[in-house]
C-alpha cells in the first residue's frame, strides 16, 4: 500500500466572474445600436376627438396607422392623408394595406386593425372614402385614436 492516495486531475472549473461583465457589454450595445421608428408627421398634429370607452390596442405590429388632417404645407387644401412618412391619396390606401399584409404571417393577417388618427375636424367624407377603400379590400377591423375623456 502507498502513503498517498492519486487524485485525478479534471478541467479546473471556469470561472465565471466576468459574465455580468458580457452581459452588460452586449445590452449595451443593442441598447445604442437599435433605433425605434417613428413616424414624423406631415401634418398638422390632430387634435383626437373625446371618448367615454377607451380601449388599448394589444398588437402594435398588427396595426397600420391612417392620419387624417390638415397638411403643414399651405398649398394644400382641405384633409390630406399621410400613410407612413408620406402624404397619400385615397386610392394609395389599397397599396399600403397590402404592403402591411406582406410582412405578417398567414395566421395574423384576420387581426390586422387600421388605425384611423383623424383630426376631431376633419371631414367626415375624407374618412368615408378610406373606409370604402378598405372595405374593398377585406380590411374589415378598424379602430379610431381618441383622447379618454374622464367624467
Amino acid at each position: 500500500m502507498s502513503k498517498f492516495k492519486k487524485q485525478k486531475k479534471g478541467l479546473p472549473p471556469i470561472s465565471t466572474a466576468s459574465l455580468p461583465d458580457i452581459v452588460f457589454m452586449l445590452l449595451f450595445f443593442f441598447m445604442v445600436s437599435t433605433t425605434m421608428r417613428e413616424t414624423e408627421l406631415k401634418i398638422i398634429q390632430p387634435t383626437l376627438p373625446d371618448a367615454h370607452n377607451t380601449k388599448k390596442l394589444e398588437h402594435k405590429n398588427l396595426v397600420s396607422t391612417v392620419y387624417v388632417g390638415k397638411s403643414m404645407d399651405a398649398t394644400n387644401k382641405g384633409d390630406v392623408i399621410q400613410l407612413n412618412d408620406k402624404i397619400a391619396r385615397v386610392s394609395d390606401v389599397r397599396n399600403f394595406i397590402f404592403a402591411n399584409r406582406e410582412k405578417l404571417l398567414e395566421e395574423e393577417v384576420p387581426f390586422m386593425t387600421t388605425l384611423f388618427k383623424a383630426d376631431k375636424n376633419s371631414k367626415v367624407g375624407t374618412i368615408a372614402d378610406i373606409k370604402r377603400e378598405l372595405r374593398e379590400i377585406d380590411a374589415l377591423k378598424i379602430s379610431y385614436a381618441a383622447t379618454p375623456r374622464n367624467d
